[in-house]
């Protein structure tokens, strides 16, 4: 394994796919990148080339036998499509979070990577920022009493993004690793169509019975920001930790743990219980959407 390298390519070119393609050009000197290699990217639109990374048709990318992985950051509405084609082709596979817009898919890909042998792997930047991982050291240890996570943003199309629940996976992912399994108790949504308008609210219980509530919000001209208020016996915490920046991107951090599962560098157990993390969140995802769409109940 130690001089393999791994033709990749990069399909969609947004800011995630010009970040990738940018990472993948300089990866982290003696870093597990190091094995990774550009083979050039996909887009519906035509570029050529951008930096030195030249255009190939999908085509080309699933059936070329240099090409051993594809970095999907194409538009959440069709990651499943394309990971499955990618995994068909016997490439690995890294996507951009939510990899699917359904639970269902989500677990038929994963069996499919692990029929095939390949890895599948789900970015999660949000749980490598410097301000997360103070908030995670800050909550280690303390007994949850009751907390709620309140995310603002602008307006995002559903049409290509998905469900808020599935859009907005990180912030479930967040909780479930902060507090451990979740079960949903009630979720509803508020819609304001012509001011394109929408809060999602979601009620969980923790294993031991705590409440948690998730609050998703999103209109014209919103700050992206998170708000959070987690009351423990001990007391409640209000504002993220201070936190420095992180020398090393937040994609850089993440294709460097790609590319330490392509080596095996990675343990079994870390391996599962981030499989187990993935799903459950997405299941989440999909219990949620299902709350929110019910009919109103007509009490009498």
């Amino acid at each position: 394994q130690i001089n393999k390298m791994f033709g990749t390519v990069v399909v969609g070119v947004g800011i995630a796919g010009l970040a990738r393609i940018r990472d993948l050009m300089n990866p982290m000197p003696s870093s597990p990148s190091e094995h990774l290699k550009l083979l050039g990217f996909v887009s519906r639109r035509s570029f050529g080339s951008i930096n030195e990374a030249k255009q190939i048709s999908l085509e080309d990318a699933l059936r070329s036998r240099e090409i051993h992985a594809a970095f999907i950051s194409t538009e959440n509405r069709s990651h499943e499509e394309t990971i499955r084609m990618f995994l068909e082709a016997g490439k690995h596979v890294l996507v951009e979070y939510p990899m699917a817009l359904s639970a269902k898919a989500a677990h038929e890909l994963w069996e499919m990577a692990e029929q095939k042998d390949k890895v599948l792997h789900v970015e999660h930047i949000e749980l490598l920022t410097e301000e997360y991982k103070q908030l995670k050291k800050e909550v280690a240890g303390k007994d949850l009493v009751k907390g709620t996570l309140h995310f603002t943003g602008s307006v995002l199309d559903e049409k290509k993004a998905g469900f808020p629940a599935f859009s907005g996976i990180a912030r479930l992912t967040w909780l479930i690793d902060l507090f451990g399994d979740l079960t949903v108790t009630s979720a509803t949504r508020e819609e304001q169509k012509d001011k394109n308008y929408s809060r999602m609210t979601v009620h969980f219980q923790t294993a031991n019975k705590k409440p948690l509530t998730w609050i998703e919000e999103r209109g014209p001209g919103m700050r992206r920001e998170k708000k959070i208020n987690f009351c423990f016996t001990s007391g409640c915490l209000e504002n993220f930790p201070q936190a420095p920046r992180s020398a090393v991107g937040l994609f850089m951090q993440d294709q460097n743990l790609f590319a330490k599962k392509l080596l095996g560098q990675v343990s079994k157990e870390e391996l599962a219980a981030e499989k187990w993390r993935i799903l459950r969140c997405l299941d989440l995802a999909e219990t949620i959407q299902q709350h929110c769409e019910q009919p109103e109940k007509i009490c009498s």
